[in-house]
């Protein structure tokens, strides 16, 4: 089962009367198209006269966030007392299922603390960098923005437009 070469999405791979659609193919006026950017494979069945086509991508990491790492997250709710985000990547890598993270207003800035109001802080959509400071309970990491180089880096506005954030050191 090697992978013969690479393909990209919209490539022609075939006819369809010399081979079968299989996944990562779309077929369109009886061509096999590639729906994915990857590797091809063909794949013989014993039993079917025609060899299956398909186009998988390399195997992508399974990666867990853990104590330390920078997570980005986009913000889904906001409370007084914390609030409630969907991870996306951790340190570089995309992940492939969301974790959910959790910061609560303790965690939002290193001094302070008592004055922190998360509704001025947060917004639901924001996409924010946070490191992950415990595993939290069964449902959720505890994350914190605590740090000159995490925050808040893309917002919406009131306006309805999206706003890239500088970061700059303190």
């Amino acid at each position: 089962m090697a992978a013969s070469r690479i393909c990209i999405p919209g490539e022609r791979l075939g006819k369809l009367d010399e081979f079968e659609s299989g996944n990562g193919t779309y077929v369109r006026q009886g061509y096999i198209y590639s729906s994915l950017a990857g590797y091809v494979n063909k794949h013989e069945q014993p039993d079917e006269k025609l060899t299956v086509l398909q186009v998988f991508r390399e195997e992508q990491q399974t990666v867990m966030p853990e104590v330390g790492s920078v997570v980005t997250a986009k913000i889904t709710n906001v409370s007084p007392r914390f609030c409630r985000c969907a991870m996306l990547c951790v340190e570089d890598i995309p992940l492939k299922e969301t974790f959910r993270g959790m910061i609560r207003k303790e965690d939002v800035r290193a001094t302070e603390k008592d004055r922190v109001e998360m509704y001025k802080c947060f917004r639901p959509g924001d996409i924010v960098l946070a490191k992950v400071l415990s595993l939290g309970d069964a449902q959720s990491y505890l994350l914190t923005t605590a740090e000159n180089e995490l925050g808040v880096v893309l917002a919406q506005s009131e306006a309805g437009r999206y706003c890239v954030i500088r970061v700059y050191g303190w």
